[in-house]
C-alpha cells in the first residue's frame, strides 16, 4: 500500500531525482518548453510553478532559494526578469503537460511540458 507516500520515485536515489527535477527545471525555464516523459512532466509541474511564484516576489530570498536549486545563472535570469513578471497577475498553473504518444524505442509514453504563454 502507497499510505502517505507522496510523489514519484523515477527510479532514483533521493539525491539523483532533486539534481534531475533542478536540471529538467533549468532547461524549462531557458527553451519555454522541453519534451520528456508522463511521469517526469508530472513531477516537474509542481516543482517548477513553485519556482516561478517565488520568482514572482522577487525579492533577495526568492532569488537565493531559486539559486540553491537552479544553478544555470541564465536560467535564474530568465526566471526573474521574464517568466516571473509575465505571471505576475496569474493565480497559479503556469504550465501546460501535452502528451505526444510513446517513444520509438523503448514505448515510454512522452510529454511536452511547456510554460503558458500569458
Amino acid at each position: 500500500m502507497r499510505h502517505r507516500v507522496k510523489g514519484r520515485s523515477l527510479s532514483r536515489t533521493a539525491a539523483h531525482r532533486r539534481a534531475l527535477l533542478n536540471n529538467l527545471a533549468a532547461s524549462l525555464f531557458t527553451h519555454g518548453g522541453i519534451e520528456t516523459t508522463v511521469a517526469k512532466a508530472k513531477e516537474l509541474r509542481p516543482f517548477a510553478e513553485r519556482l516561478i511564484t517565488l520568482a514572482r516576489r522577487g525579492d533577495l530570498s526568492a532569488r537565493r532559494r531559486i539559486e540553491r536549486r537552479i544553478r544555470d545563472r541564465k536560467a535564474a535570469d530568465k526566471l526573474f526578469k521574464e517568466i516571473g513578471p509575465r505571471f505576475a497577475s496569474r493565480p497559479g498553473g503556469y504550465t501546460r503537460i501535452l502528451k505526444l504518444g510513446h517513444r520509438q524505442g523503448d514505448g515510454a509514453e512522452l510529454a511536452r511540458i511547456e510554460l503558458l504563454a500569458e
